[in-house]
């Protein structure tokens, strides 16, 4: 193995088991590492693979480590980087599954959570400061990320506001080519899938590694979307979940370091034990591979239309924005009281002023909620 293709497998196998808070946290950490750090990428390389994983469906979190395994060390980095980012959330989530199979309840993680949270605001913060200074240069780029922010807490749908905030910077920047332009060289690629109603059937591991891989191919959002689609599927469609399972195995993947859509793994293993848990994880992270190779190949050509090249950096800006929103709203959750304020602010000290490894941060604020439990 290759000295970058170490690199990329222990990074991200260690992002994997520290990336608590959801994707936005988990981008947060990765700029951390790096842009600021490691110097794989800058900044402004950042901003563009942000805004072209937007524009696929999928985890966000987890395409930006199977792109930037690609970035380091080819087309194994892209390989290596999404599995090992992936493979500890996967563990871990089917260890959940095995106990609550047997308990019928969940672990306790609330004092985890607890601390953990408010570093993740400090370090989402740092990474907004850092890319903002280079995404929102001049009033256009200003004005829509902040009405990106604005619509986003206004419940606008994301995909219409990436697609909006796209259109809006290319055709501002490529005024002076509306003239000139014909119809027929101002298109935009938006194909669509017809995904057809799954009919009520018995439990089957083919149909559940089916049901996984559309919804990994056509899924775009948080995992509260991934809920809803979750229950239209195995609880509406299959009857194979009640509702209690299905908000339980959301619960685990937002409660689990790493990505979110982990809680595929805590359906398959209850509904079709170790089996069922590898073959729903395939399913739902398969196509994010697809994709992001498919990305890397077209992504360089993208960056020569001025076209092409305003309409992702209007994509990044809206990401930008679509960012903030979400810290706004893990900031009402996470600071809650005068310790997770406390928590919050030094981080951040720590992040800006000393650089310290935003690992050790995940890990001190996580030792913290634990104590506090004892201390209440």
């Amino acid at each position: 193995m290759t000295k970058n293709l170490r690199e990329v497998a222990w990074y991200f196998l260690r992002l994997g088991l520290t990336a608590f808070g959801g994707p936005a946290a988990h981008l947060g950490l990765m700029h951390d590492e790096v842009v600021k750090r490691r110097k794989w990428v800058d900044d402004q390389r950042f901003l563009e693979l942000l805004g072209a994983i937007n524009l696929v469906p999928g985890p966000n979190s987890t395409e930006m480590a199977i792109y930037l395994g690609y970035t380091r060390a080819g087309w194994p980095g892209l390989i290596l980087g999404g599995v090992c980012f992936i493979l500890p959330a996967m563990l871990i989530t089917l260890f959940f599954a095995w106990a609550y199979a047997r308990l019928g309840s969940l672990p306790e993680v609330s004092g985890l959570l607890y601390g953990v949270k408010p570093v993740v605001i400090a370090i989402v913060a740092q990474a907004l400061g850092s890319l903002g200074q280079k995404a929102l240069k001049g009033a256009l780029a200003i004005v829509v990320g902040l009405s990106v922010v604005a619509l986003y807490l206004l419940d606008v749908n994301v995909i219409a506001l990436l697609i909006a905030g796209g259109l809006v910077v290319m055709l501002a920047k490529n005024l002076h080519r509306l003239r000139k332009a014909s119809a027929a060289h101002l298109w935009l690629p938006l194909g669509g899938l017809s995904v057809s109603a799954t009919v009520a059937a018995p439990f089957s591991l083919g149909i559940l590694f089916l049901t996984f891989l559309k919804i990994g191919a056509i899924l775009y959002g948080s995992g509260y979307v991934l809920l809803a689609y979750l229950r239209a599927d195995l609880v509406t469609h299959l009857g194979w979940l009640t509702d209690h399972q299905l908000i339980d195995a959301i619960a685990v993947g937002q409660v689990t370091p790493g990505p979110v859509f982990s809680a595929a793994t805590f359906v398959g293993y209850v509904l079709g034990g170790v089996p069922g848990a590898l073959l729903a994880t395939l399913g739902i992270f398969l196509p994010s591979f697809v994709f992001v190779a498919i990305l890397g190949r077209i992504l360089p050509r993208v960056r020569q239309s001025p076209w092409a090249g305003a309409l992702l950096d209007g994509v990044s800006i809206t990401s930008l924005g679509l960012m903030a929103g979400v810290e706004l709203q893990l900031g009402q959750a996470a600071l809650v009281d005068p310790l997770t304020i406390v928590l919050a602010l030094v981080s951040m000290v720590l992040l800006v002023r000393f650089r310290v490894n935003s690992t050790w941060l995940i890990l001190g604020g996580a030792a913290v909620g634990w104590s506090s439990i004892y201390l209440r």
